[in-house]
């Protein structure tokens, strides 16, 4: 894969991530040969309680094109840190509820201590850097904007 082609890749999904996506990405990876490893981070919507109201959903929304190239400089300093054999990154935009899986990042190397600390990085730099914005949903319908933690 060139780096036009790994640029252009898109980490943004409608809607929440479902498991069958999940099991056919690992699926995908079964016939590749010198893969020792693999770790998956699933990132759910908690049904936190936040001044007496629980939350019901999250509306995420992103600045796509900046958070695309941003994901590109992640990707690039990740797969010169460790020695990875592939990395996919999948985000979830749009209405997403409580239960449902908002992130799914998944990472493949020969050895497992590689795949372990890139996809714990990973997690960091995608909830510090990426422009994505979610608007936590409350039961009555009322909203305010999720911090990042």
């Amino acid at each position: 894969m060139n780096a036009k082609e790994i640029k252009s890749k898109k980490i943004f999904i409608d809607g929440a991530i479902s498991p069958q996506f999940i099991a056919d990405s690992i699926a995908k990876h079964s016939s590749i040969k010198n893969i020792g490893a693999h770790q998956i981070f699933l990132g759910q919507l908690r049904s936190d309680e936040i001044n007496g109201k629980t939350v019901q959903a999250i509306e995420f929304t992103a600045y796509k094109e900046m958070a695309e190239e941003e994901y590109y400089n992640i990707r690039e300093l990740i797969f010169a840190k460790y020695k990875l054999t592939c990395m996919h990154v999948y985000h979830s935009l749009g209405i997403i509820n409580a239960g449902e899986i908002n992130l799914f990042i998944f990472v493949s190397s020969v050895h497992r201590k590689d795949s372990r600390e890139a996809c714990s990085e990973i997690v960091e730099l995608i909830k510090t850097k990426l422009p994505v914005f979610g608007k936590e949903i409350f039961e009555d319908g009322d909203f305010k904007w999720k911090e990042n933690k």
